[in-house]
């Protein structure tokens, strides 16, 4: 077999989202920082062919994202990672820190320490500390000191064609949200809503992006909302949330940056305050612990410093491989499994 290009895929889920982590064949990635190797893999040409042959199909999925390991360009950084998902490549995501930290450890490539492993992580967005739990050689928690975490503006509003006006919050968590109130288009956050629940997420990013232009104040490669969260509180107090992720799926975690950046929010209102610990559960009825480690600033913005638990479990190892003959070397995505917005993937 003469095979183009090869990597090797650790699969690993963090509380039912699959983050897999690219171990082997990776490509030298351009960039002096982790920034900068984003803003590459989202801008030149070769950059997207990587992110399409891993995630797309025929050797991609709906579900999950890849993780590419990187070396890292601060000293105090054990790794760095970028996170490559069907719309672009992403700094930061709570749920993928946690499936690299896993992999990290749970394949040796950095030693176990019983019963904590402390490991600090580079991503496009920032340094993130990881403290894992470790019994009997395996990872059993992890828990992420995130990137600061701030409010653009509360309350915004914008009038849609399908639900009227709707009314939502700009945070960001290590990367922009729009963080949605469920009642706002009368669904609520149960598995038989997934797919309602992601075309609206879909139809409300686009509109959001178009009429609100979002950029971070210290990091130009990070902007535009990401995804759209839809968030409820549940009976024993637990907030519910569903992240939606282009071009139609849901997010079978908590979401880690989304509680970041929902976090944000609630300090803002008064809602929380440093040392309060919250349960946010998933669409599936996974959990994270979310708690305001801390508070800064962020380009003279009031920030929190949230922290995010959760557990990483490895389920499989395999390999991509690349044949030079491949028509669809680029991927491709179609709408009966991916989602109507899978039409506007070329």
């Amino acid at each position: 077999m003469r095979w183009k290009r090869t990597l090797q895929l650790l699969d690993v889920h963090a509380e039912g989202e699959i983050g897999k982590v690219a171990l082997g064949g990776v490509p030298k990635i351009p960039g002096a920082t982790t920034a900068d190797k984003l803003h590459w893999l989202n801008t030149d040409p070769k950059g997207h062919a990587l992110r399409r042959m891993l995630v797309l199909e025929p050797r991609g999925a709906p579900i999950g994202s890849v993780n590419l390991l990187l070396p890292p360009s601060d000293p105090a950084a054990d790794a760095a990672f970028v996170i490559l998902q069907p719309d672009q490549a992403h700094a930061s995501s709570g749920s993928n820190s946690i499936c690299v930290v896993t992999a990290l450890l749970e394949t040796g490539m950095i030693e176990i320490q019983e019963p904590e492993t402390v490991i600090t992580l580079e991503t496009a967005a920032g340094l993130v500390k990881a403290i894992a739990t470790c019994s009997n050689g395996r990872c059993e928690r992890v828990k992420l000191t995130m990137v600061p975490s701030f409010v653009h503006q509360l309350d915004a509003e914008i009038d849609t064609s399908e639900w009227g006006r709707i009314r939502f919050d700009l945070s960001y968590g290590g990367v922009f949200y729009a963080l949605v109130d469920v009642s706002e288009i009368g669904l609520s956050i149960t598995r038989d809503k997934a797919r309602q629940l992601v075309e609206a997420g879909m139809v409300l990013k686009q509109q959001i992006n178009r009429d609100i232009p979002l950029v971070h104040p210290e990091i130009p490669a990070i902007s535009g909302v990401a995804y759209v969260m839809f968030r409820d509180i549940d009976p024993d107090g637990a907030v519910r949330t569903c992240t939606t992720m282009w071009p139609g799926r849901v997010d079978r975690s908590p979401c880690g940056t989304g509680n970041s950046a929902n976090l944000a929010t609630l300090y803002a209102r008064g809602k929380a305050k440093v040392g309060d610990l919250l349960t946010s559960r998933s669409i599936i009825g996974s959990e994270f612990e979310v708690g305001l480690s801390g508070v800064t600033e962020v380009a003279g913005r009031p920030a929190v410093i949230p922290s995010i638990s959760g557990r990483g479990f490895t389920f499989g190892l395999h390999q991509v491989a690349l044949d030079p003959h491949d028509p669809f070397d680029l991927g491709f995505a179609l709408t009966d499994v991916w989602g109507p917005s899978a039409g506007s993937i070329d």
